[in-house]
């Protein structure tokens, strides 16, 4: 397998791996909007030079969108390899490149999030302890924050007490989200008036700055759902979800 990065120079022509390859759907220009913007934050974006999800994303983690300290960190924002790719040992390259790429950069090691089962759109946590990840972290609502230290004597990761603790005042349904995953821009709208339609309280917060992102009060800030000021979860919704999320 054959690997590229993506960079500001060469992202308008290249496939993100997520969603549709066409630069007009919104969600693509919104996630390569994103991109862009993180590129100078030093994010790295590994992807195949095959078409599909099989790509590895992660930024210092002083500058991941996430509330975790996490001081000389990289931090993996996503590691996803899916369908036909799944099998081949694509995880482990892409894992290997980033370990060597952040070696080479200084770093105390690697972290990301993930659960003590697996959860949608999180890591696997069988492949990170296999990878010798451990965990180091976890908040109330059992999102986890996994380590792999370059060093026995690195200081350990942790969340910050914002999200510690993931609990709002707010009534209702409220989402937390940003532009990282590239399905919200498409989906939150959708739920948006989906909960209109059934005059159901809802609010979607939009975290667009790295500063509200790092005090958010939840470990996920790509996507994090609250009801009654209770974290319910990170699994995007469409419109069938949501509907199927209110019945219960």
């Amino acid at each position: 397998m054959e690997y590229i990065r993506v960079t500001s120079e060469n992202i308008d022509k290249e496939h993100i791996c997520c969603a549709i390859s066409s630069n007009n759907d919104v969600q693509v220009s919104s996630k390569k909007a994103w991109l862009s913007e993180r590129f100078g934050d030093g994010l790295v974006f590994l992807k195949s030079t095959d078409r599909g999800k099989c790509f590895i994303e992660y930024i210092p983690a002083e500058n991941a969108w996430n509330p975790i300290d996490a001081q000389g960190y990289m931090y993996i924002d996503c590691l996803w390899v899916a369908g036909s790719f799944k099998g081949h040992g694509y995880s482990t390259d892409l894992l290997n490149a980033c370990i060597e790429d952040s070696k080479s950069k200084g770093k105390k090691g690697l972290c990301i999030l993930s659960s003590q089962k697996k959860k949608p759109f999180l890591a696997d946590p069988k492949f990170l302890k296999y990878k010798g990840f451990t965990v180091c972290d976890e908040a109330d609502n059992g999102i986890q924050l996994w380590v792999l230290p370059f060093e026995e004597s690195a200081s350990l990761p942790k969340f910050k007490a914002c999200a510690k603790h993931p609990h709002i005042k707010e009534m209702g349904y409220v989402l937390y989200y940003t532009n990282q995953c590239p399905f919200n821009a498409k989906y939150v709208p959708i739920v948006e008036e989906t909960a209109r339609e059934q005059g159901v309280n809802f609010k979607a917060i939009h975290l667009q700055s790295k500063k509200e992102a790092q005090n958010a009060p939840t470990p996920i800030t790509t996507y994090a759902l609250f009801f009654d000021g209770e974290y319910v979860t990170n699994e995007q919704m469409n419109d069938k979800r949501f509907l199927k999320l209110l019945a219960k």
